[in-house]
C-alpha cells in the first residue's frame, strides 16, 4: 500500500503531466485550473495545494525540464574546449532537447506570449531569465586550456540576453521550417554574438586608453575579419 508521501509524489507528477498536455493543446491562457486538475482525475484543491496557482504549476513544469537539460549540457561541456563547442552544446539541447520532447521549447514560446499579457507572470519570467542570463555569461567566460573563452568587459551584461534571445529565435525559425536554419548557421550566429561583443569592448577600451582630450582617435587594436 502506498504511503502518504508516495501518493503526494504521484499526485504532484500527475498534475505536472496534465498541465504539460493542456498547455500544449490549448495554450496557457485557455487552460484553467479546473481543466488541468480534471484532466488527470484530480481536484483543483490538489493543484492549489501543490503549486499555489496555475502559474506556479507552469513555472514548476518548466524548471523541471530546464534543470534536466542543464544537467545534460553540463555533462557535455566537460569535453567542450572552445567557444564553438560550447555554443554547439547549447544549440543542440535547445533544438533537440533530451527531455520534455518538443514541449519544453514550445512552452517557452507560449510563456513569453502569456507573460507579455500577465504582469505577475511577466515578473516571474523576468526573474527566471535573469538567472539564465547569468549562467550564459558564466558559460562564455569558462576556463579552457590556455585561458578563458573571452575576457570580462564592461559590456558583459548584454551577452546573456543576446544569447538567450538568439537561441529561442533560431529555434522558432527551425520549428516553423526545419530547413530554414542549419546547425552550422545557428552555432556560427551564437559565436558571433560573443565574439562581436568582445571585439567591440576591446576596441572601446583601446580607444579610451590611447586617446587624449583634443587628440584625434587612433585605435591601436586591429582585429581580423
Amino acid at each position: 500500500m502506498a504511503t502518504q508521501r508516495e501518493r503526494r509524489t504521484a499526485t504532484h507528477a500527475a498534475l505536472l503531466e496534465a498541465g504539460a498536455r493542456l498547455f500544449a493543446q490549448r495554450g496557457v491562457a485557455d487552460s484553467s485550473v479546473d481543466a488541468i486538475a480534471q484532466a488527470d482525475g484530480r481536484t483543483s484543491g490538489a493543484l492549489y495545494d501543490h503549486f499555489g496557482s496555475k502559474d506556479g504549476l507552469l513555472f514548476a513544469l518548466l524548471e523541471g525540464w530546464v534543470d534536466d537539460v542543464a544537467a545534460v549540457i553540463t555533462a557535455e561541456l566537460v569535453t567542450a574546449h572552445t567557444l564553438e563547442e560550447r555554443m554547439a552544446a547549447l544549440w543542440r539541447n535547445v533544438a533537440e532537447p533530451a527531455v520534455g520532447g518538443g514541449r519544453w521549447i514550445a512552452l517557452e514560446h507560449e510563456l513569453w506570449s502569456y507573460a507579455a499579457r500577465n504582469a505577475s507572470a511577466g515578473e516571474r519570467l523576468t526573474d527566471r531569465y535573469r538567472v539564465a542570463w547569468e549562467g550564459l555569461d558564466a558559460l562564455t567566460h569558462g576556463s579552457v586550456p590556455g585561458g578563458a573563452l573571452r575576457p570580462r568587459t564592461a559590456d558583459d551584461s548584454a551577452i546573456g540576453p543576446a544569447i538567450l534571445g538568439l537561441l529561442l529565435g533560431l529555434e522558432m525559425m527551425r520549428r516553423i521550417d526545419p530547413d530554414a536554419i542549419s546547425d552550422r548557421q545557428a552555432v556560427s550566429a551564437l559565436c558571433g554574438v560573443v565574439t562581436s561583443s568582445t571585439v567591440r569592448s576591446a576596441s572601446s577600451s583601446a580607444t579610451t586608453t590611447n586617446t587624449a582630450p583634443g587628440s584625434p582617435i587612433r585605435p591601436t587594436l586591429r582585429t581580423s575579419p
